[in-house]
């Protein structure tokens, strides 16, 4: 923290990840505690993984709350950030990282049903977060500005052909989102910027069916290999911080060149 003049520590920033029980997320909450924020370890299952990134923070002397919420429900996400409020204080930043895929398999497979799962947690989940950040951040609304991190996909480029074509579309719709909040409120002391990983060795490919899908598919890479949640978190950590204080409506790719 940082002391002025003899006056108290300045509070430490506040910042909610979303999904931040394994992979992406729990590097992400780790990295930012380091960096000297309180952080909100949201999760919707996975009580005991939030749980064990919540004491690795403690144990380094951090801030950290584990909170369960569904981001696909309204109610939850209301929830969710008032929790933040009452248990952490004035909100600084959100990385909209929670998302979901289901099974592999073509458009001509699949129903609405699914797509609907997708698009709840992956679109409106992320909309519905990024509003209530927003209603916290802006100096429109008596905030003090803040930052947001969206968790794009590589897929938004490359579309996912015969496996995941709705969880690309899904991340297509978060580009579009960043670039179009982050003009929306800019002259409020908001940025929002995304980060696009590529091929990261996370349990979200289990998830699809296939754990080993990273390995398969690293020759794609021109690094010819896979890459580390650690990775992409440094890459959000760099876009949440001062340092990137006059990049806004950015999405930067975390692809290993590919």
């Amino acid at each position: 923290m940082i002391v002025h003049n003899g006056s108290m520590p300045d509070p430490a920033p506040v910042l909610l990840v979303t999904g931040a029980s394994t992979g992406i997320g729990a590097a992400t909450a780790r990295f930012a505690a380091e960096r000297g924020y309180a952080v909100c370890v949201n999760y919707r299952q996975s009580s005991a993984a939030a749980e064990d990134v919540v004491a690795d923070i403690h144990n380094a002397g951090g801030r950290a709350v584990a909170v369960q919420a569904d981001i696909s429900s309204e109610s939850d996400v209301v929830r969710l950030f008032e929790t933040v409020d009452r248990e952490l204080g004035r909100l600084s930043a959100l990385v909209n990282n929670a998302a979901t895929l289901e099974s592999q398999m073509r458009l001509d497979e699949m129903d609405a049903a699914r797509l609907g799962r997708i698009f709840a947690t992956n679109v409106t989940g992320a909309f519905l977060c990024a509003r209530e950040a927003v209603r916290r951040m802006s100096t429109r609304h008596g905030g003090h500005g803040g930052s947001i991190v969206n968790v794009s996909s590589g897929a938004a480029r490359h579309g996912s052909p015969g496996e995941y074509i709705d969880y690309a579309a899904s991340k297509g719709a978060i580009d579009t989102m960043t670039i179009g909040l982050a003009k929306e409120v800019a002259e409020e002391g908001i940025r929002v910027n995304a980060v696009r990983p590529g091929f990261i060795h996370t349990g979200l490919h289990a998830k699809g069916g296939e754990p080993g899908r990273v390995a398969r598919l690293q020759s794609l890479v021109p690094m010819q290999r896979g890459g580390g949640p650690e990775e992409v978190a440094a890459a959000i950590l760099w876009l949440l911080s001062d340092e990137a204080s006059y990049v806004t409506g950015a999405i930067l790719d975390v692809t290993g060149g590919r």
